[in-house]
């Protein structure tokens, strides 16, 4: 019994000895000091991952806009309910292998206030045909309730047909 009391008296003298330790800089938790809140400076606000684009001889004035062409025929499309909105989910099979930058594109000239029509479009490069499991690619989009308020027609043009859903 003697024992045992003595071991709990030493613990608990051992215990609160550490408080005095805590701030002490035999501590390592105490090296590099206190978090301390600091305004933001303008120059942070660049992400010094992204490199800024400098005039150059070397580079031309290149127009940055998307040059997509129209995808050969759509396959398939989905209008898929979500809280908030829906997903406009198209199927396409390309021309030839390997499009990519996929997207449907919205089509002002034959949008109206009852139909909304979007080009799906991707960039494509000459190669080979291959096989139709191949050149499929699928584009998704998200519209809230409120840009489909209205809307009784949802079309997607291929170049060479359009899939559309009504309601």
């Amino acid at each position: 019994m003697v024992r045992a009391v003595s071991v709990l008296l030493l613990s608990a003298l051992v215990l609160t000895s550490c408080g005095g330790l805590r701030d002490s800089r035999l501590n390592p938790m105490n090296w590099f000091g206190r978090g301390v809140s600091e305004p933001v400076s303008a120059s942070a606000e660049v992400n010094p991952l992204i490199p800024r684009r400098r005039a150059s001889i070397f580079r031309s004035s290149q127009d940055d806009s998307y040059q997509g062409r129209l995808v050969g025929e759509i396959s398939e499309l989905l209008i898929e309910r979500r809280p908030g909105g829906a997903v406009i989910r198209a199927s396409a099979v390309a021309n030839r292998q390997g499009p990519f930058e996929v997207r449907l594109v919205k089509n002002e000239a034959e949008s109206d206030a009852d139909t909304l029509t979007y080009d799906f479009r991707a960039l494509q490069q000459p190669g080979r045909v291959g096989s139709e499991w191949s050149r499929t690619v699928s584009a998704g989009i998200w519209l809230t309730d409120n840009e489909l308020a209205g809307i009784r027609e949802i079309r997607v043009r291929g170049q060479r047909n359009v899939q559309v859903s009504r309601r």
